[in-house]
């Protein structure tokens, strides 16, 4: 029997590239792999459902889904971060703990993204900063964003407001135009910025004064981990409604194929560390010490307890009108994984 051919968009990502190099095949199933950055793919998934099985941001899924979208995830998260511990700070802000955020200028790359979902989420539970209790500032264009495909508002009662477009995250913090903002992380054009800034002296204002919210992002993040178990998770995988309708058996053969990729991915781990990376091995292994052999655990079994803290945010936060089940998010055959 010839194999079922699909099209398959993701990131480049060490725990998913077997699956996208062919060095691992899921039983029956021939993907075609499009690699793209997780901002356009999500984009483009969204508004146009261009590909068969698509990695998705789990916020924008979540929406998406609350509105009727027709797709199913897969419970395979290859994509996590500890996204407060990346937030950085304007010294002249008078911010010295997370508590001191409460009245403060907050800027993120888009509102109802994954990573401002769960950073509003730990600051407010964890360190008690109310989300309306901030005024927001968004990054991303209307035209570009995934809140332009869903339909995203800002919630009721929330402080707003849309950076211009000849501005960035990382020029307002650096000229304290914003307190605070989410810019450390890969996936923001301000990022970029950052990096380009700390390298030419004098380029993009005074980055002397742009420090950590978090000075020890390590700590932070042992704390975080100890406390709820879990590393949050940022993407999954989707497959598109029409092709799990008429081939239910496919969810399962790909969750097995991932679950096969990220195996032979934390095999191959201690030999891929770069060689510039001196202390890598040592890195590793206190990673190890804090989060365990794998910190990306897939099935629902090992990540309901973080799947219902992001349903109770995005409910809480006003993206979804009702808190979503976890057993209506995931296509049936892996619900008992």
């Amino acid at each position: 029997m010839p194999k079922l051919t699909l099209s398959f968009i993701s990131a480049f990502n060490e725990r998913v590239e077997p699956l996208m190099d062919g060095a691992v095949q899921p039983e029956g199933l021939e993907l075609i792999p499009t690699y793209s950055h997780p901002a356009e793919t999500f984009w483009r998934q969204l508004k146009f459902q261009e590909f068969e099985v698509a990695e998705m941001s789990m916020s924008s899924y979540l929406i998406a889904r609350s509105r009727g979208s027709d797709m199913i995830a897969l419970p395979v998260f290859p994509s996590r971060r500890l996204f407060h511990a990346e937030v950085l700070i304007h010294l002249d802000s008078g911010v010295k703990e997370p508590g001191n955020l409460i009245g403060k200028r907050i800027g993120v790359a888009e509102y109802q993204q994954t990573a401002a979902l769960w950073t509003r989420g730990i600051l407010e539970h964890d360190f008690g900063v109310s989300q309306y209790k901030v005024d927001w500032y968004m990054e991303r264009t209307e035209e570009l964003s995934h809140g332009g495909v869903t339909g995203f508002t800002p919630p009721p009662g929330i402080s707003f407001h849309r950076i211009p477009p000849d501005k960035s995250l990382a020029s307002m913090l650096v000229d304290h135009e914003l307190d605070a903002a989410a810019v450390a992380g890969p996936w923001s054009r301000a990022a970029n910025v950052l990096d380009r800034s700390a390298r030419i002296p004098g380029a993009g204002g005074d980055w002397s004064k742009v420090k950590p919210l978090f000075p020890d992002r390590i700590a932070e993040g042992a704390r975080f981990f100890k406390q709820h178990g879990f590393v949050p998770v940022n993407h999954a995988y989707i497959i598109r409604g029409d092709v799990h309708r008429k081939h239910p058996w496919v969810a399962f053969n790909l969750y097995s194929g991932f679950v096969k990729a990220k195996a032979l991915a934390l095999e191959k781990l201690a030999e891929r560390i770069p060689s510039a990376l001196f202390f890598g091995r040592e890195y590793l292994a206190m990673t190890r010490e804090i989060f365990g052999d794998d910190p990306f655990p897939y099935g629902l079994k090992a990540n309901r307890p973080m799947l219902e803290t992001l349903i109770d945010y995005s409910h809480e936060q006003g993206l979804t009108p009702k808190k979503m089940k976890v057993e209506e998010l995931f296509a049936e055959s892996t619900l008992h994984l």
